[in-house]
């Protein structure tokens, strides 16, 4: 188990009142740091996951609510976990919706809303914590992919999604390039299927979905203080998981 320390850290992972981004978040809260739980429409959820995350040590928690496709809420959540926390050292982009609907069956909101989640919330969010990354001569920016959108596997009925986890995953090299001699590193972590996922496949590599842990040991890997020369780069927690299985 990778034991990275994240004592005096502060920790936001976009939606983590539920799921993967709960996992992470709890991780982090077990590593000492002080975390942000993002939720947008779950608050009852979200508090739940506080209480959890003082319960496993975290230093301190706050639970703020906002919609991270929309600027001035994404400013606004920001603002909030500085006024409480202090400045945000490690941003997990986790938020990004999914609809297994082929592209041609699905409607214009239901496109461009795969593309908001997952795409333009990455970028809101990251350009608003970078500022004070860059004056705090540290960061650690990790966004969550798919297993192989990089690769050009586009299976019609996920078309946007795989689509937009690739506009991620090139926004991610990207943004390391230009962070390079700032302290920051930007990685992503991209999971095939998770152990929460709503439909399995009838065959899986190791024939099992990721567990969260998985996810949570390439992730923290990305956060550890001996991994500050690894950016730009991708992990695919997918158990060799080949394309042409879709």
């Amino acid at each position: 188990m990778i034991d990275t320390d994240l004592s005096g850290r502060v920790v936001l992972v976009t939606g983590s009142a539920r799921g993967v981004g709960r996992e992470l978040l709890l991780a982090a809260a077990e590593r000492g740091a002080s975390v942000a739980v993002h939720y947008n429409t779950s608050d009852e959820a979200a508090r739940e996951v506080a209480e959890a995350a003082t319960e496993r040590g975290a230093h301190d928690v706050t639970t703020v609510g906002a919609d991270v496709t929309d600027p001035d809420a994404v400013d606004d959540l920001f603002e909030a976990v500085e006024d409480d926390l202090g400045t945000v050292d490690v941003l997990v982009n986790n938020v990004g919706n999914f609809a297994p609907v082929h592209w041609e069956e699905m409607d214009t909101d239901q496109w461009h809303g795969i593309f908001a989640t997952n795409v333009h919330s990455t970028y809101l969010c990251s350009r608003r914590a970078l500022p004070a990354m860059r004056e705090g001569e540290y960061g650690r920016i990790v966004n969550i992919g798919y297993a192989s959108s990089e690769k050009g596997l586009i299976s019609p009925k996920n078309a946007p999604y795989f689509m937009a986890k690739a506009a991620v995953l090139m926004f991610t090299r990207m943004l390391a390039g230009d962070t390079q001699d700032d302290g920051i590193t930007v990685n992503a972590v991209s999971p095939y299927v998770v152990e929460n996922s709503a439909e399995f496949p009838d065959e899986l590599p190791r024939g099992r979905p990721a567990a969260f842990e998985d996810l949570i040991q390439a992730v923290m890997f990305f956060l550890d203080d001996d991994s500050d020369y690894v950016s730009g780069e991708n992990i695919e927690v997918d158990g060799g998981w080949l394309p042409e299985d879709v």
